[in-house]
């Protein structure tokens, strides 16, 4: 059989149909690879004293072995959710800052390059000291640096935390007598001097102000000690002192939007998390919108998701 004047080879068109597909394989490949990320931090990280603290805990890597889900394993779920891929990792421990971090687990931290490192430390700055960033701004300093030796590029957040009520309305609080939002304020004033002082830092995540916005927007109580006003929700645990699980759900909201640059509000009415943990559809609503108004009012550019066929991803997450 003649071939026409000019076409190819048929070794030369498989040739090109394999270099096209060796472009395209380049192409979608980033897709086809999960980024890793690593939170650090405490009880407030671990969801301590709510079912968020094993929740969904094979779905995350705990460096330390205790099986613990917690926010992080909340945030695997929004981005399963979100068609996103990420392998999460956490390293807690109760009660204590970065600088215990740096001191204790720096072993477990270093075992590897992070794409994304989550700070998070003691919820008054330092437990001596309340409201003193001095120690904050040194171990972010030191932590940042190691990270970066491991990750030039890693990028690294910081998370600035809530106000709690026993340090606001009880009168043993360093923030006894000033408004709620007032602890909030200060923690997230530290972390900003810490992130300036370490020059390495991405960005502080605002989950303190998104707590603020949720009581001064009427979606949250301001007050646990005088009971809780119909139709808002309780941001405290029983302890007043740790978040509740729609604290947490907030806290992880806010995270979510400020790693991965997606709307909160895009999660929905149906998101799979909230559901399991017993979160109406009407809060979740009222939470994600929050963390939308939260983050945009801090300078994040959010893109919107499309959670395609969550029913599925729903049941396969369950």
């Amino acid at each position: 059989m003649t071939r026409p004047a000019g076409s190819p080879e048929p070794l030369t068109r498989f040739a090109t149909t394999l270099r096209r597909a060796a472009l395209l394989c380049c192409v979608l490949a980033p897709q086809a690879f999960a980024a890793n990320i690593l939170f650090v931090g405490n009880s407030f990280t671990f969801a301590a004293g709510t079912p968020i603290m094993q929740y969904r805990a094979n779905t995350v890597t705990d460096l330390n072995q205790n099986g613990t889900g917690g926010v992080p394993a909340l945030f695997k779920s929004f981005t399963a959710q979100a068609g996103l891929h990420y392998d999460v990792f956490l390293e807690t421990n109760p009660g204590v800052g970065i600088d215990w971090h740096l001191d204790h687990a720096l072993g477990k931290i270093g075992q590897r390059r992070w794409d994304t490192v989550v700070l998070q430390s003691y919820s008054t700055l330092d437990a001596a000291h309340p409201g003193d960033p001095a120690t904050l701004v040194r171990s972010v300093k030191r932590m940042a640096q190691v990270l970066k030796d491991k990750n030039a590029s890693v990028d690294i957040r910081l998370m600035a935390t809530w106000s709690r009520a026993d340090q606001t309305y009880l009168p043993t609080g360093h923030w006894y007598g000033k408004p709620i939002v007032a602890m909030a304020n200060d923690v997230r004033a530290g972390y900003d001097q810490a992130a300036a002082g370490a020059g390495l830092v991405n960005r502080v995540i605002p989950v303190g102000e998104a707590w603020n916005r949720a009581i001064q927007s009427g979606v949250a109580d301001a007050n646990p000690f005088d009971g809780i006003d119909p139709g808002k929700v309780n941001l405290w645990g029983t302890d007043n002192y740790h978040a509740s699980v729609y604290g947490y759900y907030l806290e992880a909201l806010t995270i979510f939007g400020s790693i991965t640059g997606r709307d909160p509000r895009a999660m929905g009415p149906q998101e799979c998390a909230a559901a399991d943990l017993g979160i109406s559809p009407e809060s979740a609503v009222a939470l994600q919108h929050i963390a939308h108004e939260q983050l945009s009012a801090s300078g994040v550019a959010l893109a919107s998701s499309t959670p395609a066929a969550k029913h599925v991803a729903c049941a396969t997450l369950r």
